[in-house]
C-alpha cells in the first residue's frame, strides 16, 4: 500500500477492501550476493531512431512488472458497526445471546500492488505493506498467467519484501547503479494503479535522499512520474529499461497522484534482498550514537563554516562509537569514505554496512578534524525538585529559565546515574530567549558551550560567555540528549 498524508501524509498505494494489514519487523543482514540473472536485452531507445515513442522500453519493461493480489482475514467485532441499527438490519447478529457475549466475525479483506520480476526462477521484488500480513498472495502476470506466491523475507524498515513464484519463461529486469540516477533523468513508473490494469507513466527524477519518516531506513529517489494507488512494489525504470526504484509511496492530500512520488533505491534494494534471499532477514551495522542536524544556529556555535554533518548528542556506553574515541559534541563530517550531509544519510550508510566492518569515520572537533577506525556492532532488531536554586532572579536574567540542582534523587527519577551532573529547569520564562531556543520545563541542562554546568553561577558564568554568538546548550530530555542553541543576548 502507499502511505498518504494530507501534505504530511503518505498515500498508501495498496487498495484495501476493509482494515490495514497487521505488520511485523523481520530482523535486518549482510551476506554472500545471490546472483540475479537477467533476461532484458539491452535497448536502443526508439527516439534515436526518430520516433517520439518509448514503446521499446516499454515492451522490455512490461512483461517484468506484475499484479499482487493478496487476501487476508481480519476480525470484526459485533459492535464494529457502532451498535446502528441500520447496518445490523443488513448484517444481522449472529445469535441471541447478549451483545457483550457474541464471540467477534472475521472476514476477508482483499489488497492490491504491483512487483518486479528479478530473477528468472521467479524471484520478485515488491514492498512490505503489500504482502505483510497476508494469507495468501497471487500473482499475475502481463501473459495472462496466475501463480501462488511465497513470502521469502520481508523487511518492515525499509518496506522492502521478497515473494516467490515457481514458473518459466519468466521476463526481469536488470537492476541499475541507483547512485548514477541524476536530478533530471527521465523515467517510467510501471504498475497497476487503482485495479485498472498494467499501465505505464513518465516524468523525471526531481530529487534524491528525501525521507518521510524518521523511524525507517530512507533514501528516496522522488519522481513526478504519476503514481497512484496500487502501483507499490512496481517499477522506476530509466531509459535503458533498468530498475532504479521500487515505487514506494505518493505525498498528497487527497490520495491521488500530484506529481510528489517516491522509490526506494535499487542498490537499497538490492542489499535488502540479497540478505532476504539468503538468511530471511536483514544485518544492519549501528554506530552506537544518537544524532541530531547541524542547523546554521549549531553551526554558529561551534565555529563550522558550513552546516552540515550530524552532530552527535549522545554516545552509548561501551558501543562502537566510544570504543572508537567519538565524544558528544563531534560532527561527523564523513563515514567509511563518504561524507556525511545530514542525519538521514549517516544512518543509512551505517545500515548498509556489514556488522563488524572497520569504517574510517571524521570529525570535526574544537575546530579541528580527526579522523578515527570504527569497528561496527550489529543493529539488534529490538532496539520536580524540592531544593531550588537560591538565585533563580540571576539565572532567568541569562537565559530567562529557573532551575534547580540536579540531586541523586532527581537523577534517579529520570534515569540517570547518581553522579549525573546537570541543572533542572523548573520554569521557563515564555518571553525568553531560552524558551525561543526550544528549553522545556523538565529539561536538564548538562553543558554549556561544551562545559559541564551544576549551579546557577556555572550557567551564568557559561552564558555570559558566549555574548558573541549563539551559546551551545546540551540538555537530557527524558531519554534522549539534545543540543539546543540560545541566541546571544
Amino acid at each position: 500500500m502507499l502511505k498518504r498524508s494530507g501534505f504530511a501524509a503518505l498515500a498508501v498505494a495498496l487498495v484495501m477492501a476493509g482494515a490495514a494489514w497487521g505488520g511485523h519487523v523481520a530482523p535486518a543482514t549482510q551476506a554472500s550476493e545471490p546472483q540475479v540473472v537477467s533476461s532484458a536485452p539491452s535497448i536502443a531507445h526508439a527516439l534515436a531512431g526518430g520516433r517520439d515513442s518509448y514503446a521499446d522500453i516499454v515492451n522490455v519493461v512490461t512483461p517484468a512488472v506484475v499484479t499482487i493480489r493478496v487476501e487476508g482475514k481480519a476480525a470484526m467485532s459485533p459492535t464494529s458497526f457502532g451498535g446502528d441499527d441500520f447496518f445490523r438490519r443488513f448484517f444481522g447478529d449472529q445469535d441471541d445471546s447478549p451483545r457483550s457475549n457474541r464471540t467477534p466475525r472475521s472476514y476477508r479483506q482483499r489488497g492490491l500492488g504491483s512487483g518486479v520480476v528479478v530473477s528468472d526462477d521467479g524471484y520478485i521484488l515488491t514492498n512490505n505493506h503489500v504482502v505483510d500480513g497476508a494469507d495468501s498472495i497471487t500473482v499475475d502476470l502481463s501473459d495472462g498467467r496466475t501463480f501462488n506466491a511465497k513470502v521469502i523475507g520481508t523487511d518492515e524498515p525499509s518496506d522492502l519484501a521478497v515473494i516467490k513464484i515457481e514458473g518459466d519463461h519468466l521476463k526481469t529486469l536488470p537492476l541499475a547503479n541507483s547512485d548514477n540516477v541524476q536530478i533530471g533523468d527521465v523515467v517510467l513508473a510501471v504498475g497497476n494503479p487503482l485495479g485498472v490494469g498494467q499501465t505505464v507513466t513518465m516524468g523525471i527524477v526531481s530529487a534524491k535522499g528525501r525521507q518521510t519518516d524518521g523511524d525507517s531506513y530512507q533514501d528516496f529517489i522522488q519522481t513526478d512520474a504519476p503514481i497512484n494507488q496500487g502501483n507499490s512494489g512496481g517499477a522506476l525504470v530509466n531509459m535503458k529499461g533498468e530498475l532504479v526504484g521500487i515505487n514506494s509511496q505518493i505525498l498528497s492530500p487527497s490520495q491521488g497522484n500530484i506529481g510528489i512520488g517516491f522509490a526506494i533505491p535499487a542498490n537499497q534494494a538490492k542489499h535488502v534482498m540479497n540478505d532476504l534471499r539468503t538468511n530471511g532477514k536483514v544485518r544492519r551495522a549501528q554506530l552506537g550514537v544518537t544524532i541530531q542536524p547541524v542547523t546554521r544556529e549549531l553551526a554558529d556555535s561551534l565555529g563550522l563554516k558550513d552546516a552540515k554533518g550530524a552532530i552527535v548528542s549522545s554516545v552509548a556506553a561501551g558501543s562502537a562509537a566510544e570504543k572508537a574515541g567519538i565524544k558528544r559534541g563531534d560532527v561527523i563530517q564523513s563515514f567509511n569514505g563518504q561524507p556525511v550531509t545530514d542525519v538521514n544519510s549517516l544512518r543509512n550508510r551505517v545500515a548498509d554496512t556489514p556488522p563488524g566492518t572497520s569504517a574510517p569515520v571524521v570529525v570535526t572537533r574544537d575546530g579541528s578534524e580527526r579522523t578515527m577506525s570504527v569497528k561496527l556492532d550489529e543493529r539488534s532488531v529490538e532496539q520536580s525538585a524540592r531544593h531550588e536554586s537560591g538565585d533563580a532572579a540571576g539565572d532567568k536574567a541569562a537565559l530567562g529559565v529557573t532551575v534547580a540542582p540536579l540531586t541523586p534523587e532527581l537523577a534517579a527519577r529520570a534515569g540517570l546515574s547518581k553522579d549525573a551532573h546537570g541543572l533542572v529547569v523548573r520554569n521557563v520564562d515564555p518571553d525568553g530567549r531560552g524558551a525561543d531556543a526550544g528549553i522545556q520545563p523538565g529539561d536538564i541542562i548538562q553543558e554549556v558551550n561544551r562545559q559541564p554546568v551544576q549551579s546557577v553561577d556555572d550557567l551564568r558564568t557559561a552564558v555570559s560567555k558566549s555574548s558573541n554568538r549563539p551559546a551551545l546548550v546540551l540538555v537530557q530530555r527524558g531519554e534522549r540528549s539534545i543540543y539546543l542553541t540560545v541566541k546571544a543576548s
